[in-house]
């Protein structure tokens, strides 16, 4: 039985014996936009929730466009050119234009990189395209501070004095917020270190409802929707993709219900049912350019907690081409082997602000208090992955054999795609009252 496992630019075949019982977990068939360019144009003309772009724009002197860093394929080569091209035409100079890649605390994207990022030459020439730095003080504003938690809301000034404020993203599910994109794009996105490490302080990390495809009593949606609220509200071209990366579903509008109409959308394929738990799941990161470090690997090994059975195998493929991450992970990672799981977790979840990225390693405890977590990489060397934390393996399909051994069940999950489909046993539900 030959399999494929998104990693890196391509794919990683797997090869599994006929005897054992496959269940592959993908979305169902996607429909894919046949003219893509129609679509977003027909987007900005018919929006969600407000005026067409145009019309906005002729009252406005001045516009920001966020858009996502590189560790999202979020197809920018098909929306920045039509959507700059409406704000010159309505009267917006070039010059008053800027679109912020929205790096939260994570690297900027400079060189070839911002280039592949924006996708579009006449982009890069017609209009400033700049990074968000969280750390400058200087280069935000202070909003305010939320009702419910208290969280102090600075964002970017480029951001927050446009007369038009457009959040750009992939709707995909989210480890953390439920979904991405919409509010999120503007916080954690845009938003000062403060802000972004209040957000995913311990606390909130640990709530239940903190989690994929999951919005009812989210903390950090909740958050990011009084993060909107103290902005003054803001639009956003919302886009979701298919397995091949093709461009599924296109809208523009108000941000935070334009959003909900493409979770809508979305949701009906990420969240893929099945039967029953797993003792060996195999997944991957998604590939480029999730799968570039470990830290963005960690989205797909919670994915599928729902579906694995305690004490189970979670194996998991990701090529981890950049080594792990920030310096700020690494040390997070390097206290969790140091500590321990319980000794770190007990020390982190009285601050009020989490240390950079340390929430990440936070998210890894989830599946580790399940079973036991495995990885295939080819990016990572000896020092680095005894920072992970998980079993190194060489091959996937030998893990696979190993652990249908040891558990002597010959089912098995495989979830090719990774993060981007978040599967859920309807006999787990059942058992739980959800």
């Amino acid at each position: 039985m030959q399999l494929e496992l998104n990693y890196g630019r391509g794919k990683l075949p797997v090869e599994l014996p006929e005897d054992l019982h496959v269940t592959t977990l993908r979305k169902p068939p996607m429909p894919v936009l046949p003219d893509p360019q129609a679509a977003v144009w027909s987007a900005l003309q018919e929006p969600a929730g407000t005026a067409p772009l145009a019309e906005l724009a002729r009252a406005a002197r001045s516009a920001a466009i966020a858009v996502c860093d590189i560790t999202r394929p979020v197809p920018n080569r098909l929306f920045l050119r039509p959507l700059i091209e409406t704000l010159i035409r309505a009267g917006i100079p070039a010059r008053n234009i800027r679109v912020v890649v929205a790096t939260g605390l994570h690297r900027p994207n400079v060189g070839a990189e911002l280039e592949e990022l924006i996708g579009d030459p006449w982009v890069l020439r017609t209009v400033p395209v700049e990074n968000h730095y969280a750390t400058r003080d200087e280069d935000h504003a202070l909003l305010g501070t939320t009702k419910t938690r208290g969280t102090v809301v600075r964002l970017d000034k480029r951001f927050v004095e446009a007369d038009l404020k457009i959040a750009t993203g992939l709707v995909e599910p989210h480890f953390m917020a439920g979904y991405s994109g919409g509010r999120k794009v503007i916080a954690p996105g845009l938003a000062h270190a403060e802000t972004i490490t209040t957000l995913h302080n311990a606390r909130f990390m640990a709530d239940p409802h903190a989690a994929n495809c999951n919005f009812t009593g989210n903390p950090l949606h909740e958050e990011q929707l009084e993060v909107v609220r103290l902005l003054g509200g803001a639009l956003a071209l919302n886009t979701v993709i298919d397995e091949q990366r093709r461009l599924s579903f296109v809208n523009f509008g108000e941000v935070v219900s334009s959003h909900a109409v493409a979770v809508d959308f979305v949701r009906r394929y990420s969240e893929v049912p099945t039967t029953r738990r797993f003792h060996t799941v195999v997944t991957s990161a998604a590939g480029y350019p999730l799968d570039k470090t470990y830290y963005q690997t960690i989205k797909g090994m919670v994915g599928p907690i729902d579906i694995l059975e305690p004490g189970g195998r979670l194996i998991i493929a990701s090529e981890c081409s950049e080594g792990l991450g920030s310096a700020e992970f690494i040390e997070s990672q390097r206290q969790l082997i140091e500590l321990g799981p319980d000794e770190f977790l007990r020390r982190i979840l009285p601050k009020t602000h989490a240390a950079i990225d340390e929430w990440q390693t936070q998210m890894q405890l989830k599946p580790m208090a399940i079973g036991t977590l495995q990885l295939y990489s080819t990016g990572l060397d000896t020092a680095q992955h005894a920072l992970t934390g998980v079993t190194r393996i060489e091959s996937v399909p030998a893990a696979v054999l190993e652990s249908v051994a040891a558990s002597n069940d010959h089912a098995v999950a495989v979830i090719p795609e990774g993060p981007y489909v978040v599967p859920y046993s309807r006999r787990a539900n059942q058992r739980t009252g959800e």
